[in-house]
């Protein structure tokens, strides 16, 4: 099968600017980094080389101003929070290694800095860390807990006679592990630690706490240990960082939502402990949303250089005995692309859509608690899957260039081996998707809140009436729940929009439905119970969280595609994107057919239909793919694969040359298969 005979007219300019959103401009100014002679670190070297090219990147950033654009306007900023996230995340065009480190140097050093900070604090450590000037470190993760940050062991003991808090590291689990910039740079480190005060533990808070002299020894008390080579961001310099007895002054306590007075009194704007706790660490969210956009950068590049490479690649003959076929006309080779070229627009212009949050929340337009928490469960669940995403699509990506994909010098690997990380740090997935999941229950239990008799009472009914369909097996003999109650449906495409719809928002209710069901009998258990019996539902819990944020993903590519309906110059890119739509959408049910048949969502017959319609609209996209990822915006100097910029295309052009000249000679050899058919043809006359 090959690709569309009659492709669409796109405009890459119309596509890019959906995909890049409201922060267009930004985006083009962080991919403009790359141009910078020191962006862009050696692909080898060891590890002090690598570490030191990366620096000298993270110094050109700041230079460049971008790390200033999130701060207030006071303090020579521009509010614009969003605006800053979509520049960084194109780093990783540059090196995902510049990307990360430049992260924790000014999202997670600094950013903790300005969010959990006062304005003397702003003034000492926030600008100079925002100019490179103070290398520092964040000091959360430790190597007995790892996403359990309210159960870390570091304590920080106030004296009040001296006024100042005592560090310490009580035992090896509680040591600082995974520590970005500790290894080799940070001179201090946001040290996160349970605050204990005239003998109240008054949970996790945040210390400012040098770590080394200006020459870049340890201080006394602080132990630094090196991580050594990993299994990729070689540029990133992790570390150890341990505290025996290490004494800071009280005013180096980080305290916009806790403070400790002189004589060791404890006060707060927040009196709730645990809202406490997950208001300071809701100010952080800065890093899932900028790892899920890093993602996807990530993502773009590797089917930027894979698709580049399918359309000029040849190989083996098919109708023509001479002429070899090009890669992405084989169906199976559009199957293992395509489907992956419209999640990635599905995961970039839903990025866009958190950013439109993120930016809100923290400009201030927004920022209730309602509008952190939704903020909080999107970042959670974007991460976790466009990171899972990109992991897939940076595989699928390589295998489909073959030996080429494995060379160093066409990135693949090296994209790939970066962005593994992404999917455990910021918060492992699976623990993300639990938040997600919980956040779920917790609306569904509010739904019924208020809701009188009547109101129950339907739901019951209906809920019944759903599980008999389910359940005698009247969805096996061709009429599926969605047909029952929505008959309209039936005479519909399976390409429709609102059958896609319905299916993708039916699954969430329904697991969501279920597991609030399988969980109602915890509210009177034990709490051991009650917690063996979510963990009897962690898989489904899981489940249905990236079930809905999949929903969301759709949602959003559903509505840009809408969003070009009015405009008639823009019906082709209008029609790309809904094949686009169609194919993320299909490939979503695809992947859980069983669970929509055996629930009675999709007949036989038209789960029949799923796997063709993919098929074809995989060809008709493969017909427009070098538009569909130019639309990304990435030039030679983003890609930087030698496979991506017309090598094979002369290579193949070269090979075709010299068979043609040798067959037009009299002497050109003649292909044993031919003589021998032709004597079986003089034999049998």
């Amino acid at each position: 099968m090959t690709r569309s005979k009659t492709p669409l007219t796109l405009d890459p300019a119309v596509l890019g600017a959906l995909l890049d959103g409201a922060w267009a401009a930004e985006r083009r100014r962080g991919r403009a980094l790359v141009e910078h002679p020191d962006a862009i670190p050696p692909v080898t070297g060891d590890l002090d080389e690598l570490r030191a090219a990366t620096l000298r990147g993270v110094k050109a950033l700041a230079e460049s101003g971008a790390t200033f654009r999130s701060l207030p306007e006071e303090l020579g900023g521009a509010n614009d929070h969003a605006g800053y996230v979509a520049a960084f995340e194109e780093a990783v065009t540059a090196s995902p290694s510049l990307q990360i480190k430049a992260g924790v140097q000014f999202g997670l050093f600094g950013g903790a800095i300005q969010h959990l900070g006062n304005a003397e604090q702003h003034a000492q450590w926030l600008l100079p860390a925002q100019r490179a000037e103070l290398l520092g470190c964040f000091a959360m993760t430790e190597i007995g807990h790892g996403s359990d940050v309210a159960s870390i062991g570091t304590t920080a003991v106030y004296d009040p006679e001296e006024q100042e808090f005592v560090i310490t590291t009580p035992f090896r689990a509680a040591t600082k592990e995974y520590i970005g910039n500790a290894a080799a740079h940070g001179r201090a480190a946001v040290v996160f630690a349970q605050l204990v005060t005239a003998g109240v533990d008054h949970g996790v808070h945040a210390l400012f706490v040098p770590i080394r002299d200006e020459s870049g020894v340890p201080l006394p008390g602080v132990t630094i240990e090196d991580d050594g080579r990993k299994g990729g961001l070689l540029g990133v310099d992790n570390g150890r960082l341990s505290f025996d007895g290490v004494r800071v002054p009280r005013t180096n306590l980080l305290n916009r939502y806790g403070d400790v007075a002189p004589d060791g009194t404890y006060s707060s704007p927040i009196d709730s402990p645990g809202r406490r706790f997950f208001t300071m660490l809701g100010t952080l969210v800065q890093g899932r949303v900028s790892l899920d956009g890093a993602a996807v950068v990530a993502a773009k590049l590797g089917l930027d250089i894979a698709i580049r490479y399918g359309l000029e690649r040849r190989q083996f003959t098919g109708a023509d005995d001479t002429e070899e076929v090009v890669l992405l006309d084989y169906q199976q080779h559009q199957r293992r692309l395509m489907p992956l070229l419209a999640e990635t627009y599905a995961n970039g212009i839903a990025h866009e859509v958190l950013l439109e949050s993120f930016q809100q929340v923290f400009s201030g337009t927004d920022d209730s608690d309602e509008a952190r928490q939704v903020l909080e469960t999107q970042a959670a669940g974007f991460k976790a899957v466009s990171t899972w995403s990109a992991l897939d699509i940076l595989q699928e990506c390589r295998e489909a260039c073959g030996g080429a994909g494995f060379m160093t010098e066409n990135r693949l690997t090296g994209l790939r081996s970066d962005l593994d990380i992404f999917v455990t740090f910021e918060g492992d997935n699976t623990v993300l998707l639990q938040l997600v999941g919980k956040r779920l229950l917790g609306d569904y239990a509010a739904e019924f809140k208020n809701i009188d008799f009547g109101g129950v009472a339907r739901f019951i009914g209906t809920q019944a009436a759903e599980h008999s369909l389910y359940r005698s097996g009247l969805a096996n003999v061709g009429r599926t729940i969605g047909e029952v109650l929505t008959p309209g449906l039936t005479e519909r495409r399976i390409r429709s929009g609102r059958l896609q719809q319905m299916l993708l928002s039916a699954r969430v209710d329904t697991m969501v439905a279920e597991l609030a069901g399988n969980l109602r009998p915890a509210a009177k258990m034990s709490r051991a119970d009650a917690a063996a019996l979510l963990n009897e539902n962690q898989h489904e819990l899981i489940e249905a969280a990236r079930a809905y944020i999949e929903l969301l993903k759709w949602e959003a590519l559903d509505t840009a595609l809408h969003s070009l309906d009015d405009d008639p110059a823009r019906a082709d890119e209008a029609k790309a994107l809904r094949r686009i739509r169609d194919l993320y959408g299909l490939t979503l049910i695809e992947r859980k057919i069983g669970w929509h048949i055996m629930y009675g969502r999709l007949s036989m017959n038209r789960a029949r239909q799923v796997g063709p319609t993919i098929s074809r609209l995989c060809t008709k996209l493969a017909g427009n793919a070098a538009d569909l990822v130019a639309a990304f915006g990435y030039g030679p100097e983003h890609r930087r694969a030698t496979i991506a910029e017309g090598i094979e295309a002369e290579r193949q052009a070269e090979a075709r040359e010299h068979y043609r000249r040798a067959r037009a000679q009299a002497d050109h050899p003649v292909d044993e298969k031919v003589l021998h058919a032709a004597r079986k043809t003089a034999a049998r006359s």
